[in-house]
C-alpha cells in the first residue's frame, strides 16, 4: 500500500512540474520574473522545475496567481498530444465542414468533461 501512495505522490509532483513549466512558457515568463512575482528566488523556482523541491500550498497559490491560472490547473494530467496540437488557421472558411463538425463534437466533449469535474 505504501509504495502505491509514494508512486502516486511522485506522479503528482511530475505533473505539477510539467504544468508549471508549460504555463510559465505559455505566458512567456522567465524563471527570474516568476520568482520576483512570487517573492522568492530564481534558484528556488529552478529547483521546483527540475523536481528537487516542492512548493508549499501558499507558494502554489502565489505561482498560480503570477501565471493568472487557477491552482488546480497545475495538477491536471493532460496527455502531451493534447497540449501540442497545431493552432487552427486564422480563417475558418477554409476549413472543410467535416473538420468543423469534428471540432465542435470534440469541444462539446471537452466542455462536458470540465463541467463534470467541477460538479
Amino acid at each position: 500500500m505504501q509504495s502505491y501512495v509514494l508512486k502516486a505522490n511522485m506522479q503528482l509532483k511530475a505533473v505539477f512540474v510539467q504544468n508549471l513549466r508549460k504555463h510559465r512558457k505559455l505566458k512567456e515568463i522567465s524563471q527570474m520574473t516568476l520568482a520576483e512575482m512570487c517573492g522568492t528566488s530564481t534558484s528556488y523556482i529552478g529547483q521546483i522545475e527540475i523536481g528537487n523541491r516542492f512548493p508549499s500550498l501558499d507558494m502554489i497559490e502565489k505561482i498560480a496567481g503570477a501565471l493568472q491560472i487557477k491552482p488546480y490547473l497545475l495538477f491536471i494530467d493532460e496527455p502531451e498530444a493534447e497540449t501540442t496540437k497545431k493552432p487552427l488557421p486564422a480563417r475558418t472558411d477554409t476549413i472543410p465542414n467535416s473538420v468543423k463538425e469534428d471540432l465542435i463534437k470534440r469541444l462539446n466533449v471537452a466542455i462536458h468533461r470540465v463541467v463534470k469535474q467541477i460538479k
